[in-house]
């Protein structure tokens, strides 16, 4: 191009030509913020890779068909262990959250029978508070990670993302004991993201061979000693969570697959099935036992909440436009709830980072809020005549129903203290049952609405176990229930069906997963005359709500900081090659290298893998012979198998070394360089690193672009992944892509939001033409350069 051309072309011209991105850029690194105010930590990988190096391929050689069978068989009894646990756990929730909250509910309608009505709202309120201070005190001072629901952690770890503290046995104890202590409050959160993450906790558990820092380890679990395994297990934990808090293990599978799992295959499927059968069987065993009244006054509702509806379902062609119309309505009022969900969650951490005291103020001021506000609202709703027809007692006095007296006289009922002065799975079982048409009013169920649609975003940031499946479902049912009394006569539809098909609206709209929700609400509700309605009021819910925003558990992912990769790339990583991003100084070593350099270099960064190169006497010109962990190069220092000279070591390096030496350590037993101490003498002699390098790791040209190379490290799990030169007479290798390589924030900003990156070749600013908005990447028109 001629230098007498226009400004905007000699501009257009430099865009093209000079790359957007320095080639010598800092180290990523990626901190997770935690929503209820954790410290920052840093955040590491996993590495679902198996590292065929020379080592492990003698070690399976080598092993006898009997190990080979203990491992195979070791796999499906940690599956039924999972399911066993978790379904007892699932099922001690629910009988410890009925019984609290039933003797909360009856001590206090004795004293509004007794007309003692500021004594009942103390005591009401007072219990309340004890609850939730407790649940906030043992999650702030003993485990900040079990805040919350869980599940983003659980995706996030899925995804290859190893959240400090997530699975540790505090963890799993805050996590069961606080989502009792939380839902038992009359606070609107629910137990079934809790029990996710239980399931993970135990899984992850089980998997590891327990906890070596509380001395509960089990030698005869220790089977799996890499992440691959232990993902498996995992992922198993997480859909017998599911299956355990529903009653659902079809939908708990589902659930697995198509939100938690990065990674599938058949063999998972089958142990993730086996799993959830597990629970299934046994929590249908318990459920029997409570059934025949062993399990205290208020032990039955939260296992059998949703069998009410089971009638036939009719309905026409004229039923299709509500229930389209209902669709609709659940996807803008789904993404305006993961809205403001998202504000209020990072408006809750500024206050949650300034100290404990405010983490357990704040929740405390929710507690209170709530308590007034539920106890203050069934004053607003009109009492109703006792329906002569009832299936039960009415009033209902001191028990779980339909028809709470409240302030009521004699033969009258409050609709709105039935679903207020319940707990959420009655309110849900309240909502859902058929032949009620009459029940409730319809300033109930606007009221209603309204108090769980904002109690239930206000009340998930607290730090304190918390779910948001069972807010969402009562929210959902409640307005689902309202357009089917706006309906009236002009429908085939009952309101239940209604509250049913409202509930899977707001689901698809918050959440955004269409099949395992329909599995989960058809095993719910026993009726697969539903599917087609649910499927369609899915359908609809999700692609409206995606108009406006992702769903809630990839935003609160993004608010806490976790480095996830997503499913597809951006359409600027097709513009970027991998060589544009790679991050340096690049550190490698020799395949026979001295132990001094080896320490020198593991003491002074914190890589995790090394690209190893054999350069002349020991091949004919230098090549890359493969990748070594940092985990790897500190077992073989531990052993001190050292060379006096720089020769190769052979099969005799087997002899020394067993596969325990090599194996992924339990949470909090990583090995670190500077607890080895080593003589000058030793530092002066090598170690030949060849039979302990992966010599087959993935490796991509530096010409690729970055959307093929992140298609590619997703989907294998990779946590390295060695970029090699384009020209053979360059350096074997040039550099390294890790996760935080692929991040937007990383690759567009370097300081800022707009995507500034300073270039190395000129000197100039270029702005690349996309921005992180929202956590989302907005395209910039048109390409902008300044000049310095």
């Amino acid at each position: 191009m001629s230098d007498n051309a226009p400004p905007d072309q000699n501009q257009d011209h430099e865009s093209l030509t000079i790359p957007l991105l320095s080639h010598e850029r800092s180290l990523n690194s990626t901190s997770q913020v935690a929503i209820v105010g954790a410290n920052v930590c840093p955040i590491e990988s996993f590495d679902y890779e198996i590292a065929e190096n020379d080592f492990f391929k003698q070690d399976w050689r080598t092993r006898a068909k009997i190990q080979i069978f203990q491992y195979i068989f070791m796999k499906w009894l940690l599956c039924f262990l999972i399911g066993a646990i978790v379904s007892l756990v699932g099922f001690c929730n629910n009988l410890a959250v009925e019984n609290i909250a039933g003797i909360k509910f009856v001590v206090t309608s004795n004293m509004m029978l007794a007309r003692r009505y500021g004594m009942a709202f103390l005591v009401f309120s007072l219990s309340n508070l004890v609850l939730t201070l407790f649940a906030a005190i043992i999650t702030a001072f003993i485990s900040p990670a079990a805040a919350g629901s869980g599940i983003p952690e659980v995706k996030a770890y899925l995804n290859g993302v190893d959240a400090p503290g997530i699975f540790s046995l505090r963890t799993l104890i805050v996590k069961i004991v606080g989502s009792i202590s939380a839902v038992s409050s009359s606070l609107l959160v629910g137990k079934a993201g809790p029990m996710v993450h239980t399931g993970a906790c135990i899984a992850s558990l089980l998997g590891q061979g327990g906890s070596r820092r509380y001395g509960l380890t089990w030698k005869w679990l220790c089977f799996f000693k890499n992440d691959r395994d232990r993902r498996d297990l995992v992922t198993c934990g997480s859909a017998a969570g599911i299956a355990a808090a529903f009653r659902a293990p079809v939908g708990g599978v589902l659930f697995a697959l198509e939100e938690m799992a990065s990674w599938w295959r058949s063999a998972l499927l089958w142990r993730a099935f086996f799993t959830t059968a597990v629970v299934a069987i046994i929590l249908r065993a318990l459920i029997d036992i409570c059934l025949s009244g062993k399990c205290g006054l208020f032990g039955k509702g939260g296992l059998i909440m949703f069998d009410a509806y089971s009638a036939n379902v009719s309905y026409h062609l004229a039923d299709v436009p509500p229930v389209l119309v209902l669709g609709v309505i659940g996807g803008i009022l789904g993404s305006l709830y993961n809205s403001l969900l998202d504000k209020v969650l990072r408006v809750y951490n500024l206050i949650n980072e300034k100290s404990v005291v405010y983490k357990i103020f704040l929740a405390c001021s929710i507690s209170i809020f709530t308590s007034c506000l539920l106890f203050g609202l069934p004053w607003l709703a009109s009492c109703q005549p006792c329906p002569l027809d009832a299936s039960e007692a009415c009033p209902t006095i001191g028990r779980s129903g339909n028809y709470k007296k409240f302030q009521c006289p004699p033969g009258y009922y409050n609709d709105l203290a039935s679903l207020i002065f319940n707990t959420n799975d009655d309110a849900i079982r309240n909502l859902f049952s058929k032949n009620t048409d009459s029940e409730f009013q319809k300033s109930t169920m606007i009221i209603f609405f309204v108090t769980c649609f904002f109690l239930s975003i206000v009340s998930y940031g607290i730090v304190a176990p918390a779910g948001l499946f069972v807010p969402v479902i009562v929210t959902g049912a409640s307005y689902g229930r309202f357009i089917g009394m706006l309906l009236g006569s002009h429908t085939n539809l009952n309101q239940g069906l209604y509250a049913v098909l409202g509930a899977a609206s707001f689901l698809g709209g918050s959440m955004r997963m269409t099949v395992s929700l329909c599995v989960i609400i058809l095993e719910l509700t026993n009726n697969l005359l539903l599917l087609p309605l649910i499927m369609m009021v899915l359908l609809i819910s999700k692609t409206v709500a995606d108009a406006f925003n992702g769903n809630i558990y990839d935003l609160i992912m993004k608010a806490k900081g976790f480095p996830y990769l997503e499913t597809h790339a951006e359409p600027y990583m097709r513009q970027l090659t991998v060589g544009d991003v790679v991050s340096g100084p690049l550190q490698l070593f020799h395949g026979i290298e001295k132990v001094g350099n080896i320490v020198h270099i593991l003491k002074t960064t914190r890589h995790h893998g090394f690209p190893v190169v054999d350069e002349p006497p020991h091949s004919e010109s230098p090549i890359l012979y493969g990748l070594i962990l940092r985990a790897h190069l500190i077992a073989l220092l531990k052993k001190r198998v050292f060379l006096c000279t720089p020769v190769q070591i052979g099969v005799d390096a087997f002899r020394h070394f067993s596969a325990e030496d090599f194996a992924k350590k339990g949470l909090g037993n990583v090995d670190k360089i500077e607890d080895i101490e080593l003589s000058d003498e030793e530092k002066e002699m090598f170690l030949d690193l060849h039979p302990f390098t992966n010599a087959s790791p993935y490796t991509v040209v530096e010409t690729m672009s970055l959307a093929k190379a992140l298609v590619l490290f997703r989907q294998v799990g990779l946590r390295h992944l060695l970029v090699i030169p384009k020209i053979s007479n360059r350096a074997p290798v040039v550099g390294i892509l890790t996760r935080h390589d692929f991040m937007p924030e990383h690759i567009l900003a370097e300081g800022n939001q707009t995507g500034e990156s300073h270039c190395t070749l000129s000197s100039c600013i270029f702005h690349l033409p996309y921005e992180l908005q929202g956590g989302k990447v907005r395209m910039i028109q048109p390409l902008q350069i300044l000049v310095r």
